[in-house]
């Protein structure tokens, strides 16, 4: 993706037209300073979906340390005994529709 570059400089003087182009058109613009990107301007709109991407991530992760720690129980309580992966599956579905109610 080529996307525009301006400097910071010439942001500070054209900061309106620079928003319009964002807001209305869609783009996204590179702010660099001394020809190094910085930062970015974005629309509303993609803030939004990055941020929705964000909590998706960090859905997931938590799904995935929980997941982590369910196989720590699981591999803890085989050294003891048989183990229900089951019921251990079951507890961990029964918590998650717990906290979403």
């Amino acid at each position: 993706m080529n996307l525009p570059m301006v400097s910071i400089r010439q942001a500070r003087w054209n900061i309106s037209s620079l928003v319009n182009r964002v807001a209305c058109n869609g783009e996204r613009i590179i702010l660099t300073s001394l020809g190094k990107p910085l930062a970015a301007l974005i629309s509303i709109d993609d803030l939004r979906i990055l941020e929705q991407v964000d909590q998706e991530k960090a859905r997931r992760m938590a799904a995935l340390e929980e997941a982590r720690a369910l196989g720590e129980r699981i591999r803890a309580e085989r050294t003891d005994h048989d183990v229900d992966s089951m019921e251990l599956l079951r507890e961990l579905r029964e918590g998650r529709t717990d906290s979403t109610d």
